[in-house]
């Protein structure tokens, strides 16, 4: 339908997802150059463009936040004609991507089985809660799986009090792996002319996710609790208070150690027998961070940032959203690329031939219902 160059241009996505985890994956494909097609409900649509202030160009900024590049068709799966409309976009597709309830798609003949038979070359990616077995009933919300899937018991300040992370976290990891399952369900396809069934549950993907806490428990049978800020492993590894905001050392090995105690004027840390080791630093941590403490008050975090990155030790201040943005603007990464008369944040992904491109912002309701009614009945 459209005229564009990109990673998976002529991919032909139908989007049958809503909310955050599936819509950043179809969005991320888009960027590289797919034709991604959100279907949406006639009236109301995807349920953030209801999720505001704040709003901008007329849109919840959620909804626009993991929407662009696509195109909108409303359909009402219980009316016989957009049903068929939506069976012959799926048909038409090269991938269907859906986060419906397990068993939603299949009730009226969209889920895979139904098909694969027709379209035999399909990747059909399922993104659901708690997988489509014993959990299938279950509602998957980010929270919830911050609760349930142990990521909110390791979070917080101090035992007892479990924290929620600032972002839906759960949801744009599981999102990310989505992306990873269709790309590589679309190389096999390319080399065999076969597609699959994709399923990713953000219970799975959390858990995969927690990677050392995971593994701490699978190998090691240990129960991870809360550190507040400090590190199950390594040390110092940890906010600490400068003498006007917060700073966060984050030392990997025993040279970084060295460096950090020589430039604190403190360098005999570093052959105290309490910390020679990186074991033996997670052994006391407390004193340590209290030795480190005392000096890391005596100067503003800027300054200690400017004096200790140039030494090999990894550091840096607490800063809120608009700093982090100053430093990626400082770093030219251009973290802000352009997009219908309002700024989008850029998809971080680089690529020397194909890189990601910002065509269009998120389409409004059914936007583009007229234009993709007649492509499918054109068969071109």
């Amino acid at each position: 339908m459209t005229d564009r160059t990109g990673a998976l241009s002529g991919v032909v996505i139908a989007d049958f997802s809503r909310v955050l985890a599936a819509p950043y994956a179809t969005m991320l494909l888009a960027d590289l150059g797919a034709e991604v097609i959100k279907v949406e409900r006639p009236g109301a649509g995807d349920d953030t463009r209801a999720w505001g202030p704040p709003h901008a160009g007329g849109e919840a900024v959620y909804f626009r936040s993991v929407n662009r590049n696509k195109r909108s068709i409303t359909l009402d799966l219980a009316d016989p004609d957009d049903l068929a409309a939506a069976k012959a976009l799926a048909n038409r597709a090269d991938v269907v991507v859906e986060n419906f309830r397990p068993g939603t798609m299949a009730r009226y003949g969209l889920g895979y089985d139904d098909l694969a038979p027709g379209n035999p070359g399909l990747v059909y990616c399922s993104i659901s809660g708690f997988g489509s077995g014993a959990g299938a009933a279950l509602p998957g919300y980010d929270l919830l799986l911050q609760a349930v899937g142990g990521l909110m018991s390791v979070t917080g300040p101090a035992p007892g009090e479990p924290t929620k992370v600032g972002v839906a976290l759960v949801d744009v990891l599981t999102g990310l792996h989505a992306a990873v399952g269709i790309l590589s369900a679309l190389r096999h396809r390319d080399a065999t002319g076969e597609g699959q069934l994709i399923e990713v549950n953000l219970l799975g993907a959390l858990l995969s996710s927690m990677v050392n806490q995971s593994a701490n428990h699978v190998m090691a049978d240990v129960v991870p609790g809360i550190l507040g800020n400090r590190h199950p492993s390594v040390a110092p590894y940890e906010v600490f208070q400068a003498a006007d905001r917060p700073i966060v050392i984050a030392v990997g090995n025993d040279r970084q150690f060295a460096a950090l105690t020589e430039a604190l004027g403190v360098p005999e840390l570093a052959t105290d027998e309490r910390f020679t080791t990186n074991a033996q630093r997670v052994a006391h941590v407390a004193e340590l961070a209290e030795l480190l403490g005392v000096r890391l008050r005596t100067r503003p975090a800027d300054e200690w940032f400017e004096l200790l990155t140039p030494l090999g030790v990894p550091c840096g201040p607490v800063n809120d959203l608009a700093e982090a943005f100053q430093l990626a603007d400082r770093l030219g990464l251009a973290p802000r690329v352009p997009l219908g008369g309002l700024d989008v944040v850029r998809n971080p992904i680089g690529l020397t031939k194909t890189p990601p491109a910002y065509r269009q912002p998120p389409p409004k309701l059914g936007e583009h219902s007229d234009e993709i009614r007649t492509w499918l009945k054109d068969g071109d």
